[in-house]
């Protein structure tokens, strides 16, 4: 392992090895989240394999949102507590657990063990979701740290884009059920040796922390006592951290429930077209994969954290209407196009948010902070998923679909009474200042 070092200033390095770290992170990311939306995005099949209704398909998205509520609160205290090794080491161990339970559910009247497994990962999943904007101040100095996050979200990002992908293309519907369970078996050993080659790389090479903070402001952070129930008192008494829970949690919540139910919204407007439902939502994927990197050079660069939060919040919204008023064009290739344009800045919008957060709370620890900020996206997603699926049912998809983004009108109103208070941007110019005294 390089231990090559980067002085950044007194007490300070920067590790290369922090790469290995990242992408270790990434890829443990993308075991987890590719799991969230398989049952989901070949919905029909699943429900016509096993005997169930839709409701049942559409329960094995939303018990990622679920779990994820009843314990945002021990996995930020254990983030804090315990680190980002022993978390990684948790969260991988219980994603390749759940994935192997589902290589067991092949049988036609073993939906149930196959939800076991998905309840399993589920739970995992806390320890993913906090951990880029942590694992990026941890590690990333002040300079490279938004887009450090940045690549951390498209861990998730990409495991999302290869559950669209990989299911429709893996499992298809057929009069033959023998055929079906057999593909189903290939899906789930694939995924289940995938996790485990990467929970045996977590517990081998991932590191807690460098030797040395790579900032003045991680610095100043590691030397803050940890007070885990006095940091949630602030945080929710942070009157832009507040307006950020609800504007975040519309803005995914809303992307939650696009994403489970569009299965049932492109077959809708284009019958038999299901891996087209699944390319679709890998272009969202794909294209918000694109729009959180530039999304983070952006930061990185101008340090206009609100600025860009609204406008790619603006974005979504305008996104979100071309796509819906495209359906029904007639064209699939149209709608490929809007929605590549809506997942641009919807899923691009995850990292700015995070780093947002990240600055109006700050020196909170990211992991309590963004692990609240995720436990709202949560109830959202269950709140609009649930809404949205009765909705398409009693007014239609295009109805159902305008409502979502009327959520999204508010959540750009209140992204706009965000105040622009930086806290760690204020810490790291003190910090230079403070230096540049010193050296005079």
């Amino acid at each position: 392992m390089d231990y090559k070092e980067v002085p950044v200033g007194p007490d300070c390095k920067l590790y290369r090895r922090r790469w290995i770290m990242l992408a270790l992170f990434v890829f443990y990311s993308m075991s987890n989240s590719l799991q969230w939306i398989q049952y989901a995005i070949i919905g029909d099949v699943i429900e016509k394999y096993y005997k169930i209704s839709s409701t049942y398909v559409e329960w094995t998205s939303m018990i990622y949102m679920v779990s994820y509520i009843f314990l945002i609160v021990p996995g930020s205290w254990a983030l804090d507590k315990f680190g980002l090794r022993r978390c990684l080491i948790l969260g991988s161990l219980g994603t390749c657990l759940g994935a192997c339970v589902k290589v067991f559910s092949t049988g036609r009247d073993n939906f149930l063990i196959g939800f076991l497994g998905q309840t399993l990962v589920a739970i995992s999943q806390v320890f993913v979701l906090s951990v880029p904007a942590r694992l990026a101040a941890v590690w990333f100095g002040s300079e490279e740290v938004s887009s450090a996050c940045a690549i951390g979200v498209f861990g998730n990002q990409l495991g999302i884009a290869a559950g669209f992908l990989i299911p429709p293309i893996i499992v298809n519907e057929s009069e033959n059920f023998q055929i079906m369970g057999t593909q189903l078996a290939l899906m789930f050993r694939i995924i289940a040796i995938f996790t485990g080659i990467l929970l045996l790389l977590i517990i081998f090479v991932f590191e807690d922390q460098p030797p040395l903070p790579p900032s003045q402001a991680a610095l100043k952070q590691k030397e803050e006592v940890s007070d885990f129930s006095g940091s949630l008192r602030r945080l929710m008494t942070n009157s832009g951290y507040v307006l950020l829970l609800l504007s975040y949690g519309i803005n995914v919540g809303v992307f939650y429930a696009i994403s489970t139910l569009l299965n049932t919204v492109i077959l809708d407007a284009f019958p038999g077209a299901r891996e087209d439902a699944g390319r679709i939502g890998l272009c969202i994927v794909l294209a918000g994969t694109l729009g959180s990197v530039v999304c983070g050079f952006i930061l990185d660069k101008t340090k206009k954290f609100k600025e860009t939060t609204f406008i790619v919040y603006i974005f979504s919204l305008a996104g979100m209407i071309i796509f819906t008023y495209t359906l029904n064009c007639g064209y699939i290739i149209v709608v490929y196009i809007t929605s590549a344009f809506l997942g641009f800045f919807m899923t691009g919008y995850l990292p700015v948010g995070f780093e947002l957060g990240a600055e109006l709370t700050y020196p909170e620890p990211e992991g309590t902070g963004i692990g609240i900020l995720n436990g709202f996206c949560q109830i959202f997603g269950i709140v609009f998923t649930t809404g949205y699926s009765s909705l398409i049912q009693y007014i239609g998809v295009i109805h159902a679909t305008n409502a979502l983004s009327g959520t999204l009108v508010v959540g750009s109103v209140l992204t706009f009474a965000i105040p622009k208070k930086y806290r760690r941007q204020a810490a790291q110019n003190d910090s230079k200042e403070t230096e540049k005294e010193n050296n005079a």
